[in-house]
């Protein structure tokens, strides 16, 4: 490794990102365009993961949570355990909603007395949980009614209890906010760096790279040092505009929060250092920077619906992304704070690192120090 030729190379990168205007030009690729929003947007929360406590164990409250199962809204099970151990499971992501039969539920409707039932959601997204509040009061209030005719019932006499876990406030900004971190961080240094070799490419400086004894890895160390300082600042950036002036809680682990930050912003740089090795034209790189990054960005981070309501083809391609991986990891810093608690948080940065290993490897492959023919 010759630092001088890096530092060289970083003080030249510098001045050249100074003096760089970066023009977004978008493309009319409407058959991607249709592939990715048909596939990621989705008004319905269906398949949501709701856990039934029946502390009654009658012929009514049975009924009633054959009702959930049977229903496309819900992927209901039923368990014998303390609350505190089912608010966990929604504090460990493994269920959306818990509800809760109280004791004497069927002999208290069968004498018409007012029967409290007790439903917690995940509040993470607002809008996510208003829409399982309205099912569940949906599913209780048409089992009522199918009652009602046959005996004395009132539909009158059950008050359901609803209340929302991590977001009580049900701010929007508080589920926007900590996914657009993970959509700027996502697009903005792909596409900065993504236009590192291209640039070179088009005006012909790239020769200096092959006629110098420069090796491939000083090469790519020097380009994307000045990028990653830079896209670095803007975590901590982010994070003062969504504390301060959005006022989204901070739960988490800001170690966590940076840490994983700091890989995901490599993935990024990666990404656009894939995209100016194999492209030979800024506009071809801008472009298909804006298809691999934006797009999926914005439909699978979870964001605008959860990914667990997603069609099949739509979950699998989350799951392709790194957005996913890493914007759960954001809403647990905001929003949760189980950090290293939970297996899920250790194994999606395990994924990140595989990723941004992949990427670079990718890279260091594809770019050749050479005039291709």
């Amino acid at each position: 490794m010759n630092i001088g030729v890096i530092k060289a190379y970083i003080l030249k990168e510098f001045k050249e990102l100074i003096r760089t205007r970066m023009i977004f030009i978008v493309y009319a690729i409407p058959i991607i365009v249709i592939v990715l929003f048909g596939y990621g947007i989705k008004l319905d929360v269906t398949h949501s993961r709701v856990l039934i406590i029946d502390n009654d164990q009658s012929k009514l409250s049975r009924e009633l949570i054959e009702k959930f199962k049977h229903s496309k809204y819900f992927n209901a099970t039923e368990l014998n355990i303390s609350e505190s151990k089912a608010l966990k499971l929604i504090k460990q992501a493994k269920k959306d909603a818990v509800i809760i039969i109280p004791n004497s539920f069927e002999k208290r409707l069968i004498k018409n007395q007012k029967v409290n039932i007790g439903v917690f959601i995940d509040g993470s997204f607002p809008n996510r949980a208003r829409t399982i509040e309205n099912y569940i009061e949906g599913v209780i209030i048409d089992d009522l009614q199918s009652y009602a005719p046959k005996t004395s019932i009132s539909t009158n006499v059950i008050n359901i209890n609803p209340r929302s876990l991590f977001n009580q406030a049900m701010r929007d900004e508080d589920a926007i906010v900590p996914g657009l971190i993970g959509f700027v961080l996502l697009v903005a240094p792909a596409v900065l760096s993504a236009l590192l070799i291209v640039k070179e490419k088009e005006e012909g400086t790239i020769f200096n790279f092959y006629a110098s004894p420069i090796s491939k890895e000083d090469f790519l160390i020097a380009k994307l040092t000045p990028p990653f300082i830079l896209h670095s600042l803007n975590i901590f950036i982010l994070f003062l505009i969504a504390v301060y002036l959005f006022n989204v809680p901070f739960r988490g682990s800001f170690t966590l929060y940076w840490f994983s930050s700091e890989l995901y912003i490599l993935i990024s740089l990666a990404i656009g250092l894939l995209v100016s090795v194999v492209t030979r034209s800024q506009i071809v790189a801008l472009v298909l920077t804006v298809v691999i990054t934006v797009l999926p960005g914005f439909l699978y981070s979870g964001m605008i619906m959860p990914i667990s309501s997603m069609s099949q083809e739509s979950y699998i391609e989350a799951h392709m992304f790194p957005v996913m991986y890493y914007n759960h990891i954001i809403y647990d810093t905001f929003l949760i704070g189980e950090g290293l608690n939970s297996r899920k948080i250790i194994l999606y940065l395990i994924i990140l690192t595989i990723y941004a290993s992949v990427l670079f490897i990718l890279g260091r492959l594809f770019l050749k120090k050479e005039l291709k023919k």
